[in-house]
């Protein structure tokens, strides 16, 4: 199963596993459904969305 809503899928679960706000009975349905691959790059684009909001928010600060 592949696609844009399985992407979109991933895209959620990495956010709720940043949040660390997650039920395991919801956590093993998503892992069933969704691809290695899509979980990589959702990971991987998170923790870079991730990165730059603190160096915005450090330039802000130090402005």
């Amino acid at each position: 199963m592949s696609g844009p809503g399985n992407f979109l899928r991933s895209v959620r679960t990495i956010a709720w596993a940043f949040l660390g706000l997650r039920k395991r009975s919801g956590h093993d349905d998503d892992l069933n459904r969704i691809g290695p691959a899509h979980l990589i790059v959702a990971g991987l684009l998170g923790g870079l969305i991730f990165i730059l909001l603190l160096l915005l928010a450090v330039r802000l600060v130090t402005a």
